[in-house]
């Protein structure tokens, strides 16, 4: 009987030992499970943080080689350093009918610039500035295959805002279609607008940031811009570089009637609005308070103006209508927003309405209502 004790209670212990050592073996497991999965998020949220480096590096060195146009009249456009030489490609509408231009770099010093070469069919222009000489130019992709969907930066001064970074797509290769007395063949449809001040400003690779085109024109209805391809660049520019021209053509065949400039006003303030939802809806406040008039700006704080957006998640324009309002001009825009309420999304409809007219020769939202 005795003997039948022991072998019970040997059994029992052993029985007991093995589930305490299978128990703290479960929970090791687990715990080295959720380690292993902590170690997996920590990468990703690594790669996470590479990546947005990487685009910020991208945005940077580009910016250093980005210059804002000043033409005497007030006009701005962009361009890029393209070479050691000093010379600045832009477009040829951006410099049409000048010989002298102001530079601005991103650092905001100016320099005198001289167009050494300019195109009467391709949109394409070289200005020299000689105190550019032996500085770094953007780096160029010299053979790209553009892709539909491809994820591109577009840099340049939309409505003299030097240093504006646009992201989209490409959203069309191969597009056709003249421009008086321009032709665009072959170009890059793009889903970054294309604004006054933006054109001549350079397209980069969203990977690797070379320049793979110039921001060149847009199209009057919706968002959508197009870019001639650098390869289609290049030669013009080269042959320029190497011999400027010595005289200028003098009529481009470019009608710069009143009936033109109203146009440009109008596409002016459609940008500008557009803009202006785009940098609420990536709570960039800083840029979209900027586009405020001073009025508007005297009667609401950054503060204020930027807590009326603490619920909202997204926001986008269905559609825009601008008309001319005398001196001002207005622009009505469908709205969409995504806002959180009570811990849930919402989507609200809505209407608004914006004045835009000139301060100091800028366009700027001076009046806005909702409906």
């Amino acid at each position: 009987m005795k003997k039948y004790w022991v072998i019970s209670i040997t059994l029992s212990i052993l029985i007991i030992s093995a589930g305490v050592f299978g128990y703290f073996r479960i929970q090791h497991s687990a715990a080295e499970n959720v380690f292993a999965e902590s170690e997996i998020l920590l990468e990703k949220n690594e790669k996470q943080k590479e990546t947005e480096l990487e685009l910020k590096e991208i945005i940077r060195e580009a910016q250093k080689k980005v210059v804002m146009v000043e033409l005497a009249d007030g006009t701005v456009g962009s361009g890029f350093l393209y070479n050691k030489k000093g010379d600045i490609i832009t477009n040829a509408h951006v410099v049409a009918g000048v010989e002298d231009v102001k530079v601005r770099t991103t650092d905001a010093k100016g320099f005198d610039g001289k167009v050494i070469g300019i195109s009467t069919e391709t949109d394409v222009a070289l200005v020299r500035v000689e105190a550019l000489k032996n500085q770094e130019p953007v780096r160029i992709s010299k053979h790209h295959d553009a892709e539909l969907g491809e994820e591109i930066l577009a840099l340049g001064s939309p409505l003299g805002l030097q240093n504006t970074v646009t992201t989209g797509i490409i959203s069309g290769t191969n597009r056709d279609f003249d421009l008086p007395p321009y032709k665009y063949s072959g170009v890059h449809q793009i889903s970054a607008p294309i604004a006054p001040g933006n054109s001549g400003g350079p397209l980069l690779d969203r990977k690797d940031g070379q320049v793979i085109g110039m921001n060149s024109a847009r199209m009057e209805e919706g968002e959508i811009g197009f870019s001639i391809p650098i390869e289609d660049i290049l030669p013009l520019a080269e042959s320029w570089s190497q011999n400027p021209m010595k005289s200028l053509p003098t009529d481009l065949g470019l009608d710069v009637s009143e009936e033109i400039s109203e146009n440009k006003k109008l596409e002016t303030a459609d940008y500008l609005i557009s803009y202006y939802i785009e940098s609420v809806n990536f709570h960039d406040y800083v840029t979209a308070y900027s586009l405020l008039g001073s009025s508007l700006q005297s009667e609401l704080s950054y503060e204020a103006f930027r807590k009326q957006f603490n619920n909202l998640l997204s926001i986008k324009i269905q559609h825009l209508n601008t008309v001319k309002k005398g001196e001002k001009i207005q622009v009505d825009a469908d709205i969409i927003a995504e806002i959180k309420q009570n811990s849930k999304k919402t989507e609200q409809k809505y209407k608004a309405s914006y004045i835009v007219a000139y301060e100091n020769e800028q366009a700027r939202i001076i009046e806005e209502k909702k409906k």
